[in-house]
């Protein structure tokens, strides 16, 4: 399905990726799919009994959006590795915390390791990997989850998971742009301020966020983080100046950008869903993911489809070609 062939509902959808409840395909999924029409669905703990549940409820999922004659789903999910699998042991592969692993080339095995068992379910997108450079010596809400060293050890290591995954078919999505190493309040339960400058950034937390670009990875997710120094009023995944004017002009990324969760209390306690979607469609931002709540998901396609009936910018064509150009490089039915 060309970018043409679209109608603006479906094109809405396209720009939701959803959670949902349930461990197969029930009617709250098929109504995501048949009626939502959303791109994308992503898997959590609540989602996932066995190898063969996961495996027959990603099948079915793609089988039901073909037969409602739906784009193939971006199926994501979280196996960054340490404190943040939804696939855990014994019946699935955990890779370690990123702050445990040493050096790229064990970081590129345990990633193509992570493919090979993803691909095996049907699953084909990992959020991971994390490039946020913690700061030495100081707290970081994310110490564990960020590869130890200086931004370019990040950058290699980072990297290496990035081509491991993609040469696989697992789209990687590097995160938290533009990095949340610095951060000690945690965005799942309030927006943190972060007072840094453009050129402190390009020093350092910025190097591995280049270096995912050269590398071409897939997508880029956003931090609820408000950097005040280049945007004193919208946090990053809801910033023109950091997703529109830094990551894609600045930076040149051309790749799918996404939002971290919308209902995360940096964003729900603090922007309604319509105001977040208006700032996601002016900022050039391709996704929102919003984790949880059905109703906040129908707001969201409500709020997408508003936008798009009235775009007259050509955001409509630019967003939907990124989504379908990596959907027909990496999601098969």
């Amino acid at each position: 399905m060309s970018p043409s062939e679209f109608t603006i509902r479906r094109a809405a959808g396209q720009r939701i990726m959803a959670g949902f409840y349930g461990t197969k395909l029930n009617r709250d999924l098929k109504y995501l799919i048949d009626t939502l029409l959303v791109g994308g669905i992503i898997l959590f703990s609540r989602n996932i009994e066995d190898r063969e549940q996961v495996r027959r409820l990603c099948r079915d999922a793609q089988d039901y959006a073909k037969s409602c004659n739906q784009p193939r789903l971006f199926i994501a999910v979280d196996q960054e590795g340490g404190s943040v699998v939804r696939l855990k042991a014994p019946d699935f592969f955990e890779p370690p915390a990123a702050a445990q692993v040493r050096d790229a080339a064990r970081a590129g095995l345990y990633a193509e390791i992570t493919a090979t068992e993803l691909n095996s379910l049907g699953i084909n997108m990992n959020m991971a990997p994390v490039m946020d450079v913690a700061v030495r010596g100081g707290k970081s809400v994310m110490s564990e989850r960020c590869f130890s060293g200086d931004p370019w050890h990040v950058a290699e290591t980072g990297t290496a998971v990035i081509q491991s995954l993609q040469k696989n078919d697992i789209m990687a999505v590097a995160k938290h742009f533009p990095g949340i190493g610095r951060t000690t309040v945690d965005s799942h339960l309030d927006l943190p301020d972060l007072d840094i400058s453009l050129h402190q950034l390009e020093k350092s937390d910025l190097v591995p966020f280049y270096a995912a670009i050269r590398h071409k990875t897939a997508g880029i997710m956003l931090s609820h983080v408000r950097y005040t120094g280049l945007d004193h009023v919208w946090p990053a995944s809801l910033s023109g100046a950091i997703a529109r004017d830094l990551l894609r002009r600045g930076m040149g990324y051309q790749g799918v950008v996404i939002t971290d969760d919308l209902e995360m209390g940096a964003i729900a306690d603090h922007f309604d869903m319509q105001t977040a979607i208006g700032q996601i469609f002016a900022a050039e931002i391709d996704i929102a993911l919003v984790c949880h709540n059905m109703e906040k998901v129908e707001s969201a396609f409500g709020a997408f489809l508003s936008r798009l009936a009235a775009d007259k910018s050509g955001r409509f064509g630019a967003s939907l070609l990124r989504i379908m150009e990596t959907k027909n490089r990496y999601v098969f039915y």
